[in-house]
C-alpha cells in the first residue's frame, strides 16, 4: 500500500515540476520610485481619466445612494499601451461636503471576495461625524465581481478542501487540484498571472488619481489588510488614514503560511463551540462533555469518507465536511448554525432524509458545485502572489504531522492548494517594513487571521497601533461585532487622525 502512495507522489511532483518548467515567463514589474509621487511614464492617461458616475444596480447601494463607475487601468502595468481591463467601484457620498477630508478605498477580503457595497456595512459602524468627512469608495479589484472577473469554470465553488482521512483520499485531493489548476491554465490563459495583489494596489493609485485626490484613506479586513499594507509600502505618499481590521502577518501571507496558521486557532474555537453544544445536548444530542462533541464530529468525518452524506441534493465527504465546520467557526453567535448543520449531518449519516436550510444550502451550493459562482479568483490572487512548494509528499507530511494536536482542521490547513501547480508569480511577494501609521484591529480568538498575524502586521508597521478585543472568537469586527470600545477607537482616529497614545485591550460589551 505504501509504495502505491509513494509511486502517486512521485507522479503528481513531476507534473509539479513540468508545469513550473512549461510556465509562461514574464517582464517583472518595479515599483514606482516611493520618493517620485507623480505617475510613471506611460500611464498618464490612465490617471488623468475622470469617472463616468451612474446607478449602481444594486439595492443596498441603491438604497444608499451610491452612484458607480467603471476605471480603465492597464492589464499589464508593465505594456500601458498594451491591454486594458476595468476594476468597477461605488462612491457613497460624504455627507458634508464642508467637513470633507478626502476618500477611503475598501477591500474585503478573500482574496477575491467582491466589495462594491462592502462600505454599507462599514459605513453603518461610523459615528455622524466621521461619515461627513469621506466618500466612502466599494471595490470589486481586478478579476473580481464586475472587474473582469476570473472564471476558470471549476467544478467547486470553494479551491480550498480538506486532504481527508488517509492517503488514499489524499491522492484524491491532489489529482482535484491539479486539476482545478489546469482549467485555470486553459479557461483564462496568461492574463491570470496579471491578477495579483500589486496590480490592485496599482490600480487603487490610478483610481486615487481618477478621483483627483492627492491622498486616500482605506479600510480592509482580513486578505484586504495584506492588501492595504502592500499600498503603502508600494505608495507611502498616497497613503492617509490606514485601519486594518483582522489582519494579515505580510510575511505570512500566501496559500501555506496563512493557512497553516488557521489549523490551532480553528481547532480552539471547535473547542469553544463543543463546549456550548455540550451545555445544549439536550437540543443537539452531540454529546454531553465538549471531548464527546468532539467524538462525534470525528467521527462524521470518518463515515462520511465511507459514504458521502446526502443531505437534500448535496453529496457532503469527508473533504467538504471540515469546511462547513470552517465557514461557521469565525463568529461565536453562529454556535447554534454550526450545532444544527453537525445534527444535520449526523441525522443524514443515520440514513435519515433531510433537507438544508437557506443558509446551509448556500454554502454546500458553493461548496460542492459551484453554485452561484466558482471562487477561481481567490486561487488566482494568492497564486500569483506567492510561489509554493510543488512536492505533493511535502504537503502529506505536514498533514500526518498534525493530525494529533489537530484531528478536524490539520488536513485542512496542511493539504496542497492548486498553487502548486500554477504558473509561477511574475513579481517577487512585497517585502512590507515602513512608518506608514495605522490602526490594527484584532480579537485574539480570530480563527481566519489569527492574533499572533495581526502582531506581525503590528511589527512590520512600524508606527501603528493595535486594538486587541480580548478573549472573542470573531474575524471581522468594526462593521460586524458591534464593540463600544473598539468602535471608539477607529471612529476617533478616522475623525481627526489620532492614533491612540499606546496599543489598546477591549473587552467584550
Amino acid at each position: 500500500m505504501r509504495r502505491k502512495y509513494t509511486i502517486a507522489f512521485a507522479a503528481l511532483t513531476a507534473v509539479a515540476a513540468v508545469a513550473a518548467a512549461t510556465a509562461v515567463t514574464s517582464t517583472v514589474i518595479t515599483d514606482r520610485a516611493s520618493a517620485d509621487p507623480s505617475p510613471t511614464a506611460g500611464l498618464d492617461r490612465f490617471y488623468s481619466q475622470r469617472p463616468e458616475w451612474k446607478p449602481c444596480d444594486n439595492p443596498r447601494l441603491d438604497e444608499a445612494r451610491a452612484q458607480c463607475a467603471d476605471i480603465t487601468v492597464p492589464l499589464n502595468y508593465a505594456e500601458p499601451q498594451g491591454k486594458t481591463i476595468t476594476v468597477a467601484i461605488s462612491r457613497i457620498a460624504a455627507t458634508d461636503p464642508a467637513q470633507r477630508h478626502g476618500v477611503m478605498l475598501s477591500n474585503s477580503g478573500g482574496p477575491g471576495g467582491p466589495g462594491l457595497d462592502f462600505m454599507v456595512d462599514v459605513g453603518a459602524a461610523m459615528t455622524p461625524d466621521v461619515r461627513a468627512r469621506y466618500d466612502l469608495i466599494g471595490m470589486d479589484p481586478r478579476g473580481v465581481g464586475r472587474s473582469t472577473p476570473v472564471n476558470c469554470k471549476w467544478p467547486r465553488g470553494f479551491g480550498l478542501q480538506s486532504a481527508g482521512i488517509d492517503a488514499r483520499a489524499y491522492t484524491e485531493t491532489v489529482a482535484t487540484q491539479s486539476d482545478l489548476a489546469l482549467r485555470c491554465a486553459t479557461t483564462e490563459g496568461d492574463w491570470l498571472r496579471h491578477v495579483t495583489t500589486r496590480n490592485t494596489a496599482r490600480d487603487m493609485d490610478v483610481i486615487r488619481g481618477a478621483l483627483g485626490e492627492e491622498k486616500v484613506s482605506y479600510y480592509g479586513t482580513s486578505y484586504g489588510t495584506y492588501l492595504g499594507s502592500v499600498f503603502t509600502q508600494m505608495f507611502p505618499q498616497r497613503s492617509d488614514r490606514i485601519v486594518l481590521d483582522s489582519a494579515v502577518d505580510p510575511a505570512r501571507y500566501g496559500a501555506v503560511q496563512m493557512t497553516q496558521d488557521m489549523g490551532p486557532a480553528n481547532e480552539a474555537a471547535l473547542d469553544d463551540w463543543a463546549d456550548w453544544t455540550a451545555a445544549h445536548n439536550g437540543d443537539y444530542r452531540l454529546g454531553s462533555t465538549r471531548d464527546q462533541v468532539r467524538a462525534t464530529v470525528v467521527d462524521l468525518i470518518r463515515r462520511a469518507a465511507e459514504k458521502p452524506l446526502r443531505v437534500g441534493e448535496f453529496d457532503v465527504d469527508q473533504h467538504d465536511l471540515p469546511m462547513l465546520l470552517f465557514a461557521g467557526l469565525d463568529d461565536p453567535r453562529q454556535h447554534k448554525q454550526v450545532a444544527e448543520q453537525v445534527r444535520l449531518l449526523a441525522d443524514a449519516a443515520d440514513g435519515r432524509a433531510v433537507q438544508p436550510d437557506e443558509g446551509t444550502t448556500r454554502a454546500l451550493a458553493y461548496m460542492v458545485r459551484a453554485l452561484p459562482s466558482d471562487g477561481s479568483a481567490q486561487m488566482a490572487i494568492m497564486c500569483g502572489d506567492v510561489a509554493v512548494p510543488r512536492d505533493p509528499a511535502w504537503y502529506w507530511r505536514n498533514i500526518e504531522a498534525a493530525r494529533a494536536t489537530q484531528p478536524v482542521f490539520g488536513a485542512f490547513t496542511n493539504n496542497i492548494t492548486p498553487c502548486a501547480f500554477w504558473a509561477p508569480p511574475i513579481e517577487a511577494p512585497t517585502v512590507v517594513n515602513n512608518s506608514i501609521p495605522a490602526l490594527i484591529v484584532q480579537s485574539t480568538g480570530d480563527t481566519r487571521t489569527t492574533y499572533a498575524n495581526a502582531e506581525g502586521m503590528h511589527r512590520a508597521l512600524t508606527a501603528s497601533r493595535m486594538v486587541t478585543l480580548d478573549n472573542v472568537a470573531i474575524h471581522w469586527i468594526f462593521g460586524r461585532y458591534p464593540n463600544t470600545c473598539v468602535y471608539s477607537a477607529v471612529n476617533t482616529y478616522l475623525k481627526d487622525g489620532t492614533l491612540p497614545s499606546t496599543d489598546l485591550t477591549c473587552q467584550k460589551d
